[in-house]
């Protein structure tokens, strides 16, 4: 991420890096480039980052890669942004992927509607303007303003504990 900030910044943009404080100190390892917003937690981490974000784009990654990815592929499916969301497919690196969800929409499990939620392609010359072109084309479960709404009311009037066993 480091390569993609300076490039970005050496490009005149605005760079902001979110970052859960307990996680400061393993990964801030050398100079960083831009804004850096410290932050409680992951959780905090994605809604700061999703708040600052005109688009999403994965790179060839990991599981938190993924993890992220798909959650935003989720909230725009339910309606909490419509941002475009993007994947740099480098190398075909995302191949294995894009199959399993176009197996998963063959099979049900995902709207072919919903498939179009996202944008792949091998360049980022290619994905950004793909991105630009993007417009939502998806049935979403609930609009934003509901989402909204229902998070507000939620937040004001109960204390919600959630736990996984």
């Amino acid at each position: 991420m480091g390569l993609v900030s300076q490039a970005v910044h050496d490009g005149g943009r605005h760079v902001i890096g979110v970052i859960p404080k307990t996680l400061m100190p393993r990964e801030l390892t050398g100079e960083t480039v831009g804004e850096v917003k410290a932050v409680a937690d992951m959780h905090q981490r994605k809604a700061e980052m999703a708040k600052h974000s005109d688009a999403f784009i994965a790179l060839p990654g990991g599981y938190g890669t993924l993890e992220e990815l798909l959650e935003v592929i989720t909230w725009a499916q339910l309606g909490i942004h419509d941002k475009p969301v993007g994947l740099l497919n480098v190398d075909g690196y995302y191949n294995s992927l894009l199959s399993f969800i176009d197996k998963a929409v063959e099979e049900g499990f995902i709207h072919p509607s919903a498939r179009n939620i996202f944008a792949s392609a091998p360049t980022a010359k290619e994905l950004v303007m793909k991105l630009e072109e993007y417009v939502p084309s998806h049935e979403r479960v609930a609009s934003k303003l509901s989402w909204e709404i229902d998070q507000l009311d939620y937040s004001q009037n109960y204390d919600i504990q959630m736990t996984w066993g």
